[in-house]
């Protein structure tokens, strides 16, 4: 795959999720539903909520790498393979966990349905495809999956923390006031484990597919 070629394609990926994303923070600052809401909260807390979901911020950072892809499809640096890998890893689990544990929840209509799709199937689907087409690659290691690992901590730990102060957490298997610590606690560590065998699996795929753009 080209350079011109693999520019093309980290282009088309930037321009979804940024789609997906104006779209779903329009929805939302107006009052549409995000998972259950039935009854929106004020303007201040929508705004945090919608920063606040794991699958926002892993979106965010598969269109802001692919965005600097689309300008050059070789950038490298220290803390870009380190955002890449976070997104690659982060939006893939946002997909399984979606289809998995979220999907038989929703029940959504109209342009919410249309986001809630971009968000967590076509987002995740585009961004590992062309990560697979076009890389770039070699990029990832253990130290740098290390680093990326700190992301998804951090958010977990203040997602329970602040759900303890407010009584909100963006996705119903983290409440532990309905599911009980127990339930939370082994939700957390299947979830922990995902992470680790996925920031594995890229990093060693990373080593082992060719080198990206050519």
């Amino acid at each position: 795959m080209t350079r011109e070629r693999a520019r093309a394609v980290h282009l088309v990926v930037a321009a979804v999720a940024w789609f997906a994303l104006v779209l779903q923070l329009i929805l939302v600052l107006r009052g549409g539903r995000v998972l259950d809401e039935v009854d929106p909260p004020g303007l201040v807390a929508r705004t945090y909520r919608y920063f606040a979901y794991f699958t926002i911020q892993s979106n965010i950072l598969v269109a802001t790498t692919s965005t600097m892809l689309a300008r050059d499809p070789d950038r490298d640096g220290p803390g870009f393979r380190v955002a890449r890998l976070a997104a690659l890893v982060g939006i893939t689990v946002t997909g399984l966990v979606h289809f998995v544990l979220l999907r038989p929840l929703l029940d959504l209509q109209g342009a919410d349905w249309i986001c809630d799709k971009l968000l967590h199937m076509v987002v995740p689907v585009a961004a590992v495809a062309a990560w697979a087409l076009v890389g770039p690659r070699p990029r990832a290691g253990l130290r740098v999956a290390a680093y990326a690992l700190a992301w998804p901590v951090a958010w977990l730990g203040w997602t329970l923390v602040v759900g303890q102060v407010d009584g909100w957490v963006p996705y119903p298997f983290l409440d532990a006031g309905d599911e009980g610590w127990g339930a939370v606690g082994i939700a957390c560590a299947g979830i922990t484990i995902l992470f680790l065998l996925l920031f594995a699996l890229y990093a060693w795929l990373d080593r082992r597919l060719h080198p990206a753009p050519r």
